[in-house]
């Protein structure tokens, strides 16, 4: 009985099929290789079941919908003391296609890097606008860092996910937590900031520190997103909110070495309004005191606005996207203002020769365009980014 249930079943689909003239559509071609992040590559199953104790689940792969190359919006930027003056505008300094503009850095001679990840390469954008690929074979690049000595990083998330040092020599920093590949804890590789004792800082799904000699150690509460040490290397800003909001949040008695601020503490840098970064809704940075050792102590609210990628000035302030554009706050968690953008904008750093020059990156994995906007404040010089 259930075979002639089945069978008639069939023959009614391929009747309807019959009838309207139409066929199913194809099923979304399985994708693998560099260019796709791990956690949608067809093999990445059964790559962590080979290798995890407790696999994590992928997720479905195949193209993205496509969707119309985003418009520009209107905006109108006002004064931010000592920031930005009012009336500035951004300019578009390069467009493209795909996932490939991220994570950038400023270079010495005021060019900037972006990783490519579609691309699987990292691209230079030089002072006067010039384009060229310093680097290749990324492995689905996906962020970048540079220390003070000049030491380039890069977290790659194609299958399996590592973490590189691309310059002065390439070698592999981390690809190993807790005694598996990094794969194994689920999620997928984010942002990166690099500190002067040959480490990295980066998110994924959490807080995590690669040393120097790449063991790894996570710590805080929170899953994080964007990531950015301040100019003195002592604090370590994310974005995210202690108990939940942008960038997820552990569970609060979740076991790490990193000590949490009571979840109900009054958050210093909150802006009015609501949504993503307005001082409601999820926005926000979580700070940490770093540590001789590179460890994180003192996880603490440090503001309710900012949403993804981030950058710090000279002076020490903070510029985290998020919002209808840049929001920014100072080295004491106080909100100062928003600079609007004239697209939603992944993340943010200061470049040019005088690094008075602010980048921004709009990116939706399928269009990617890259702004610049003039500045009264200055990145910090001691280090890229």
């Amino acid at each position: 009985m259930r075979s002639t249930g089945l069978l008639i079943a069939a023959l009614g689909c391929f009747a309807a099929i019959a009838v309207t003239g139409q066929t199913p559509a194809p099923a979304p071609a399985a994708q693998t290789g560099p260019g796709v992040q791990a956690p949608s590559d067809a093999k990445y199953q059964a790559y962590v079941t080979a290798n995890c104790k407790t696999p994590p689940a992928g997720r479905a792969g195949g193209a993205r919908p496509a969707a119309p190359r985003p418009e520009h919006r209107a905006y109108a930027v006002t004064a931010i003391p000592d920031v930005i003056a009012a009336g500035q505008t951004w300019k578009s300094v390069w467009t493209g296609t795909g996932n490939n503009a991220d994570g950038p850095v400023a270079t010495p001679d005021g060019g900037m890097l972006f990783a490519q990840n579609s691309n699987s390469q990292v691209m230079k954008l030089d002072a006067n606008g010039a384009v060229s690929f310093p680097y290749s074979d990324t492995n689905t690049g996906g962020a970048l860092a540079m220390n003070k000595q000049g030491a380039l990083f890069i977290v790659q998330r194609g299958l399996p996910q590592e973490i590189w040092q691309l310059a002065p020599a390439r070698r592999l920093l981390a690809n190993r937590y807790m005694g598996e590949p990094l794969d194994c804890a689920g999620g997928l590789l984010n942002d990166v900031t690099a500190d002067s004792k040959g480490g990295v800082y980066f998110t994924k799904g959490g807080v995590h520190y690669a040393s120097p000699q790449g063991v790894i150690t996570k710590y805080g509460t929170v899953g994080g997103n964007g990531i950015i040490l301040s100019p003195d290397e002592k604090t370590l800003y994310v974005t995210g909110r202690i108990g939940g909001g942008a960038g997820g949040g552990a569970p609060a008695g979740a076991a790490a070495p990193g000590a949490a601020a009571p979840a109900g503490a009054a958050a210093p840098g909150a802006a009015p309004g609501g949504g993503r970064g307005g001082g409601g809704g999820g926005g926000g940075l979580v700070a940490y005191d770093v540590q001789p050792d590179g460890s994180l102590t003192n996880e603490r609210q440090f503001a309710t606005v900012g949403g993804d990628g981030s950058a710090v000035d000279a002076e020490g302030r903070v510029y985290s996207t998020g919002g209808g554009g840049v929001q920014v706050v100072d080295k004491d968690g106080k909100f100062l203002g928003e600079i609007p953008s004239p697209l939603p904008l992944i993340t943010v750093a200061f470049g040019g020769r005088d690094k008075k020059t602010l980048y921004g990156v709009a990116n939706n994995q399928q269009f990617d365009e890259i702004f610049t906007i003039q500045m009264i404040a200055e990145g910090y010089k001691g280090r890229a980014k």
